[in-house]
């Protein structure tokens, strides 16, 4: 099976099978080379796996508190398990599929290091979820973004989206805001989704492209559906290339804030 044809899952999970194997292997030994060494009255080292990320405790593989070989074992798979999933969401391009709100709840459970066991049943799970999720995803995407808008400008109408939105925080601490281009990210996917083009692959979205203009000193970024300018103090104005489709992102939003837009008529 294979996510996109970059990325061989059966090939993955073989290698995860053999990793899992020459580690237990390894904890077998080091366990041998303690015992040996207490046998012996030597000093054998303390080795032991730091807490940090994807692990929130320490870990003591050898000396004379050290965790059992199934502790041991399971704390090193955790790690490699979470290196894999980021490998996959990265390389497969399916992290295009999550908004803002998915793509943070993901990126906490993998930074918490409880994630699906690596295996095919789990890889096939997960993504079948995330497409079965596309459409509320996609509409959650339109109603962020419209949620996160600013209202301190006259731009910025407060019942639809406009020719042109403000972003307080386009840029924050003279780089560009995650936060902010999270929300762009999915105004970007609405829009190929809505112009029925191939939804964008984030490595070469509209943050990448954002960061690639700021650390070239550039000042404003030109899209097919957007034009970006920004700002000393952070703010950023977007202008909307394709009224029409900012017309169907409005119907999304009425399908939401059914009351809101009726005051507003």
């Amino acid at each position: 099976m294979e996510v996109v044809k970059s990325v061989g899952i059966d090939n993955l999970i073989n290698q995860r099978a053999a990793l899992q194997d020459k580690l237990a292997q390894a904890v077998a030994l080091l366990r041998e080379c303690n015992t040996l060494a207490n046998a012996a009255k030597l000093t054998f080292p303390e080795i032991r796996l730091e807490r940090g990320r994807w692990l929130s405790q320490q870990t003591r593989l050898s000396g004379n508190y050290a965790a059992e070989p199934e502790q041991v074992s399971r704390d090193i798979l955790r790690v490699i398990d979470c290196s894999a999933w980021e490998y996959l969401m990265r390389e497969s391009g399916l992290r295009t599929f999550m908004d803002a709100t998915a793509r943070q709840k993901w990126d906490a459970q993998l930074e918490s290091g409880e994630v699906p066991a690596l295996n095919k049943e789990n890889i096939e799970a997960t993504f079948s979820a995330l497409y079965q999720a596309r459409g509320e995803m996609f509409e959650r995407g339109v109603i962020s973004c419209f949620q996160g808008l600013s209202w301190d400008y006259k731009t910025n109408q407060p019942f639809k989206f406009g020719k042109r939105i403000i972003v307080t925080y386009l840029m924050r601490s003279g780089s560009p805001d995650s936060s902010a281009t999270n929300r762009l990210e999915d105004l970007v996917r609405v829009f190929h989704v809505l112009d029925h083009k191939p939804e964008p692959d984030h490595r070469i979205g509209i943050g990448s492209r954002l960061w690639q203009a700021y650390h070239a000193r550039e000042t404003s970024l030109d899209t097919p559906y957007l034009h970006l300018k920004w700002f000393k103090k952070g703010s950023g104005h977007v202008t909307f290339k394709r009224l029409d489709l900012v017309e169907q992102m409005n119907n999304i939003l009425a399908k939401h804030f059914p009351h809101a837009l009726a005051c507003e008529k």
